[in-house]
């Protein structure tokens, strides 16, 4: 018996389909020459493991998107560098030591559950088909060993609506599974049908589902039950149209990610690889002209007359043909009048533009001796630069709700370390510490470097010049917009205890020379004194001689 809820959720599903019919087409033809084995959007019959390249004559269009994929990937959540930090959003506690050191514990605890998951092979794949149909789609599930678990899925499989933001925040996805799989996850006793009397004539036969996942409009917030939560899950089986689970998510387990988007298209984004279409299409089909032009030419057609000749015609080589002796009745090869050369540079022409749609100059830096590091340098900022607005919308759409997303799981699993008490009602924030982050903060830095630069010869003049500058709050910038790690530098109270030693030896320095001063000028005093003495003593002598006299003559 069919469910009410079932039948309405099929029924806004038809209403996604109809939405996404002119999505489709164009991605099955981007599939078709650049990923071929996705290419079964619209074409939903091609046999698993089947052979889906041989119609493409150029590889320029495969070869370039891999390499966008690639370098997203190293610049936006590279494994072996720090793609993420995390800062309160109370500046004055990022100086407090305790703080810190927890915010670096709960770093190291995330990155250790990012890398023990398939979050790097998933993640690839979501810049895949980010990059060939503009959008992508990842499921974030929590997972008893690894914490969470990833789940890149064909944009085949999925039909998106938007919220009032131009948020994707409704996500139905129509998959397959063994019909024994099927009954593991939602039990025998939930299951139709169809399902029980397919795992008993095969088990391993695929059955469809439909997994769908929406804010739940009507829920009690105050009560705690897993059909509460702030989005509703639902899986459906549609052949029964009956509901085999019914559950919900504290947050959006969904990460929908658009390349670009146009505002009155709503749900899908664009990609350059739909930029690239018409240059590839193009291309594969000169590369398949000029393929056979340079055939004929390596291996020409033969003009041959329609007499004299006894025998087949043997073009292998070391064959024999005969003709009539004394005629010039013979085999020519026939001169087509083809221009290769012309053929390959036009090629070359549509190669270039299809590097352009994929920033292949702006990645690929040449590394040859004539190149400074001041011109690399440029090159690598011009491609930050090109990439900054797909970074603030990847920010958004990706990094963000995923982290959030891991964070709430770890969270809610007590797998991050217990905060101190002084911590409980602080605020958290992402800060993002990617190769492509700091490279678009290296523009702040070279400014900071060249007003230093500026202001020396000034300095030499006025050293006054130098209290326009605050030092403490250039170095804490400095070792901000760098991403210095928070174990080689000291926090607020270290550095007020070391500066406070510093200035007490530099005061007990200075008395300890004072002392010293006073000695010795108490040394160079020392002659003068004496002969001060001295200078009394015979003025005392000369005085008494003189009153003595003074006395007699008086006396008299």
């Amino acid at each position: 018996m069919a469910d009410k809820a079932a039948l309405d959720i099929l029924r806004r599903l038809e209403r996604l389909k109809k939405q996404r019919t002119t999505w489709e087409s164009h991605w099955q033809e981007i599939a078709d020459f650049m990923r071929p084995r996705k290419a079964d959007i619209t074409k939903t019959q091609q046999t698993p493991g089947n052979k889906r390249t041989e119609k493409i004559y150029d590889g320029t269009a495969i070869n370039s998107a891999e390499l966008l994929a690639a370098s997203l990937h190293g610049m936006l959540t590279n494994m072996s560098t720090p793609w993420f930090s995390l800062r309160f959003t109370d500046i004055a506690m990022n100086e407090v030591d305790e703080a810190k050191e927890w915010l670096e514990e709960t770093e190291n605890v995330l990155y250790a559950a990012f890398h023990r998951s398939n979050f790097q092979e998933q993640v690839h794949e979501l810049y895949d088909d980010l990059i060939l149909f503009g959008t992508a789609v990842m499921l974030i599930e929590p997972d008893k060993e690894e914490s969470f678990r990833f789940s890149t899925r064909h944009i085949a499989e999925c039909y998106l609506a938007e919220d009032e933001n131009g948020r994707v925040d409704t996500v139905y996805r129509k998959f397959r599974m063994f019909a024994r799989a099927a009954i593991s996850q939602f039990g025998a006793a939930n299951v139709g049908d169809t399902i029980l009397k397919t795992a008993e004539r095969d088990p391993y036969e695929q059955v469809q589902i439909l997994h769908c996942v929406m804010p739940r409009s009507e829920r009690s917030v105050g009560k705690i039950s897993k059909i509460n939560k702030p989005w509703a899950s639902f899986y459906i089986e549609p052949d029964q149209k009956l509901v085999l689970s019914e559950s919900g998510y504290d947050e959006m387990p969904y990460v929908v990610p658009r390349w670009l988007k146009s505002s009155y298209e709503l749900g899908y984004g664009r990609s350059p690889s739909m930029n690239a279409l018409a240059d590839t299409k193009v291309l594969s089909k000169m590369s398949e002209i000029t393929l056979r032009a340079a055939q004929k030419q390596v291996d020409p057609p033969l003009m041959v007359p329609d007499d004299g000749f006894m025998l087949p015609i043997r073009t292998v080589p070391g064959g024999l043909n005969f003709y009539r002796a004394g005629t010039r009745d013979r085999l020519e090869p026939l001169q087509t009048g083809a221009n290769n050369g012309l053929g390959l540079q036009m090629e070359e022409q549509r190669r270039q533009a299809i590097r352009g749609a994929f920033y292949v100059d702006h990645l690929v830096l040449s590394q040859g001796p004539q190149m400074t590091a001041t011109e690399v340098l440029q090159r690598t900022e011009s491609a930050m630069r090109i990439l900054g607005p797909v970074l603030g919308r990847l920010q958004a759409e990706l990094l963000q709700p995923l982290i959030g997303r891991c964070w709430n799981i770890m969270l809610r699993g007590k797998n991050l370390p217990v905060a101190p008490p002084m911590l409980n009602a602080a605020d958290v924030e992402i800060e993002y510490v990617s190769p492509l982050a700091k490279a678009q903060k290296q523009g702040e830095v070279q400014a900071m470097v060249r007003l230093l630069e500026l202001l020396q010869p000034l300095m030499q003049l006025d050293p006054g010049i130098v209290d326009h500058i605050d030092a403490d709050g250039l170095a804490k910038h400095l070792i901000s917009v760098l991403g210095v790690p928070a174990t080689v530098t000291r926090g607020a109270d270290e550095v007020a205890n070391i500066r406070a030693q510093r200035q007490q030896q530099q005061q007990e320095a200075a008395a300890i020379q004072e002392s010293m001063q006073a000695a010795e000028a108490a040394g160079n005093a020392a002659p003068a004194i004496n002969a001060v003495n001295d200078m009394s003593a015979e003025t005392g002598e000369a005085i008494q001689e003189v009153a003595g006299g003074l006395a007699g003559g008086l006396g008299g």
